[in-house]
């Protein structure tokens, strides 16, 4: 096959590599991208986006079922509902797939090339690409690693039969009837939820000692006590030791090192991801290491002179919304636009049953650092908008300076809090202070108004409450 010469190289096509090449493209850069999966690498594929999918038809199929249950507040009654989960499959593939072809259809607009294979670089400037027709050799000037991450499998729980990750749990086509997750992180939670809610009988077994461990356990308590209305059972400080002789359990040491055994359908393994720092050629070229991740500077340039990292494989926080945002900086840079990455907050987001939404720093994260702050926080009880939802369970908490008020961190957990993080975020990197949240008028009725009040009682002056 004929050599390809290009001014930029991205490998790997999710959310940092194509928007990254998309941004080069604008900027009149001969790119060129790789991937061996399709456009939109795992948020798209296999994680954010079908996950979400899946979440929002477990929560419709959940409300028509309450309302068969037991008389509903609104006056709506049903029977027999029923689930389709082939069909619910069948709904989300079509969403990722309008997705999939909107990526490439914007990866040829900016004129980018696709090449579809997997990479493999030779040297720093040289990449050889193994496609369906053949070896493809690309030169570049400069190369972007956007490789991402991939699910941790467990020695004790290799991927296979009935242990899944979440790659096959969203490509189930028939609910199972007893499902054990094994991680009670953000992944393990939003799927364990969305599954209760379409029927089966799950258990959540943890190491640590609570669920979604990041996070303060003012956040955590309303989702703690939904996966309880769900009937779902949490082991915590519990671990996995292995499958039963029939495979058809899930042997575990309890905290009190006692052994229990969960008979399972289908067991869920959902403790952590990894990065992809093998299979594409790393031991060719000579980067340094930040532990497990690609060393990077404020401006993702690796230690090699024209190879830049960003996303998953560059470090925490491990969300597509980062990958992103350094893509295009490194797509400016390479134009040669003055860039750095200086954000003062990247918003992290549970699509649990509440939400959990949390920018900046915590109560407890703050105070750490040596900080004096001002805690505002107001519940969704006192909200007009959350009460007309039957959405009351949550609140919003704004974490300042005493001094001066400058906002160090916002967090919300409630039902829809995830649509509050463009304005909580935008706060945090425009140095707000408690006076300017306080003092933008909010609409009313919205959620979006408690962002106000929690400021305002920070002030030491709520109104409603």
């Amino acid at each position: 096959m004929k050599e390809i010469s290009c001014k930029l190289l991205v490998i790997g096509a999710g959310p940092g590599g194509y928007v990254a090449a998309i941004r080069a493209g604008q900027l009149g850069i001969d790119t060129v991208i790789v991937d061996d999966q399709k456009p939109g690498g795992t948020c798209l594929n296999v994680g954010c986006i079908p996950s979400k999918a899946l979440i929002h038809a477990a929560e419709e199929f959940d409300k028509v079922v309450r309302a068969s249950r037991a008389k509903s507040p609104l006056g709506i009654s049903l029977s027999d509902p029923a689930l389709d989960l082939a069909q619910t499959i069948a709904w989300k593939d079509g969403i990722v797939g309008r997705l999939n072809s909107g990526v490439s259809g914007l990866l040829k607009k900016a004129k980018v090339k696709i090449v579809e294979g997997r990479a493999r670089f030779r040297d720093g400037k040289t990449v050889e690409v193994a496609t369906e027709i053949g070896l493809q050799v690309i030169r570049a000037e400069t190369v972007i690693i956007a490789t991402g991450s991939a699910p941790v499998e467990l020695p004790a729980l290799p991927f296979g039969g009935p242990v899944i990750s979440s790659t096959e749990a969203l490509a189930l086509t028939k609910v199972p009837e007893r499902l054990v997750v094994v991680g009670g992180g953000y992944i393990g939670l939003e799927l364990g939820m969305a599954f209760a809610r379409f029927g089966s009988t799950v258990t959540v077994v943890e190491a640590e000692q609570k669920v979604l461990p990041l996070y303060d356990s003012e956040l955590t308590r309303p989702v703690v006590k939904r996966l309880s209305e769900l009937g779902v059972e949490v082991l915590t400080g519990a671990t996995a030791r292995g499958l039963s002789a029939k495979g058809d359990a899930l042997l575990v040491e309890t905290a009190d090192g006692a052994e229990k055994k969960i008979a399972a359908d289908k067991i869920l393994v959902t403790v952590g991801r990894k990065p992809v720092t093998e299979g594409w050629g790393r031991e060719e070229i000579e980067l340094d290491m930040a532990g497990r991740f690609i060393r990077i500077d404020e401006q993702c340039r690796t230690s090699m002179r024209g190879i830049y990292a960003i996303g998953d494989v560059t470090g925490e926080p491990m969300l597509a919304h980062r990958a992103m945002a350094q893509g295009e900086m490194v797509a400016e840079i390479v134009a040669g636009h003055k860039r750095s990455w200086d954000k003062r907050a990247i918003p992290a987001i549970c699509f649990t049953d509440p939400e959990i939404l949390s920018v900046g720093l915590s109560p407890d994260e703050a105070k750490k650092a040596g900080r004096e702050v001002k805690i505002g926080l107001f519940p969704f009880q006192a909200n007009g908008r959350a009460m007309t939802k039957l959405a009351e369970d949550g609140f919003v908490r704004v974490v300042a300076r005493a001094d001066n008020h400058l906002v160090l961190g916002i967090q919300a957990v409630g039902e829809g809090v995830s649509e509050l993080s463009a304005a909580f975020g935008l706060a945090l990197e425009m140095g707000a202070r408690l006076e300017d949240i306080a003092g933008t008028i909010h609409a009313h009725p919205t959620q979006g108004e408690a962002f106000q009040e929690a400021a305002l009682r920070a002030l030491g002056h709520a109104l409603h409450i």
